[in-house]
């Protein structure tokens, strides 16, 4: 049986946290000062940050950016609800989804709806646009229901290592 690195738990040391809790805080920091900061030699944290992008715990890295200084104004979470559970309809909801630059995180839910997913568009007639255009039957959608969040009160990317 071949495995795939996505498919390998990998055992992290207190060193191999470390490196992955300041990547998660500065994606940027140079090798060198990285190794300063966890006290290894700068080849011997290279080496452990080879190994755990080659694991694929480290899977990518990404440049985060303020959505309100490009125009993304407004977030919103839909919950959908499928034509059928059968997996052509889920497959068919899901590639059409991860071809929606708009849609920031979509999950397949146990529970009340089929699925979440979280939205983020310039305003409230881009959503309608994005909704009666994407959000429907040919993408196996029968039902959307849409929250609007108020106030964010925490938003993290960073895994609690």
């Amino acid at each position: 049986m071949k495995l795939n690195s996505s498919d390998i738990r990998i055992k992290l040391d207190r060193i191999d946290k470390s490196i992955i809790r300041n990547l998660q805080k500065n994606g940027r920091i140079q090798n060198n000062d990285l190794a300063k900061e966890i006290g290894l030699s700068p080849s011997s944290c290279l080496r452990r940050v080879k190994i755990l992008e080659d694991a694929g715990v480290i899977e990518s890295y990404t440049t985060l950016v303020n959505p309100h200084k490009v125009g993304l104004q407004l977030i919103l979470f839909s919950r959908i609800w499928l034509i059928g559970q059968d997996a052509e309809t889920i497959n068919i909801f899901i590639e059409a989804m991860k071809e929606l630059p708009q849609v920031m995180d979509c999950y397949i839910i146990l529970g009340e709806c089929d699925a979440m997913l979280k939205v983020i568009v310039a305003d409230l007639e881009s959503y309608r646009k994005f909704q009666s255009s994407h959000l429907t039957k040919k993408n196996g959608i029968t039902s959307v229901k849409t929250d609007l969040p108020s106030q964010i009160i925490k938003q993290s990317y960073q895994l609690p290592l």
